[in-house]
């Protein structure tokens, strides 16, 4: 069996004129929109999604704690309520850090919980990306594969 890695995805340009398979690429990522966030596992169908659409988003390796925080303040339930330890408790977990524990191991998929919504909706960052959105992560700017400074974005839209 192959140990599979949780990775966060952030979306962080408007589409504009892309290409309408870029704009499909990003709808089955559910990032609908700007300053949202899922999370995904490292199979070879997701990293090619994200390749397509690298322009458009970052991506890397989350912390447990960072899913934790994202779970806690920014995880919704259908009708807009809160995730807490009695959703955890209902879906068979003893505490939402058990939950964040499943999803950063990849035992449990994010996006197949039940009645959980696939996105977290998160404000812009605090003081600013750190670089152009319109680069690439390798030159200076935001977009494309970040690694561990995930986190630190992450942290600063929470």
């Amino acid at each position: 069996m192959v140990d599979r890695k949780c990775l966060a995805v952030v979306r962080v340009r408007g589409v504009g004129d892309a290409h309408p398979k870029i704009e499909k690429t990003l709808e089955l990522l559910h990032l609908n929109r700007n300053c949202q966030i899922t999370l995904i596992d490292d199979r070879p169908s997701f990293i090619g999604m994200l390749k397509k659409v690298r322009h458009f988003v970052t991506w890397g390796e989350i912390t447990k704690d960072n899913i934790y925080l994202l779970l806690n303040k920014r995880g919704r339930l259908v009708g807009n309520k809160k995730v807490d330890d009695e959703y955890a408790k209902r879906i068979g977990f003893m505490s939402l850090e058990e939950l964040a524990d499943a999803a950063h191991k990849v035992k449990i998929q994010f996006r197949g919980l039940p009645d959980i919504k696939p996105v977290f909706r998160a404000h812009p960052p605090r003081k600013g990306y750190k670089g152009k959105i319109k680069k690439s992560y390798t030159v200076g700017g935001v977009t494309g594969y970040c690694g561990e400074a995930i986190n630190k974005l992450i942290k600063k839209m929470a």
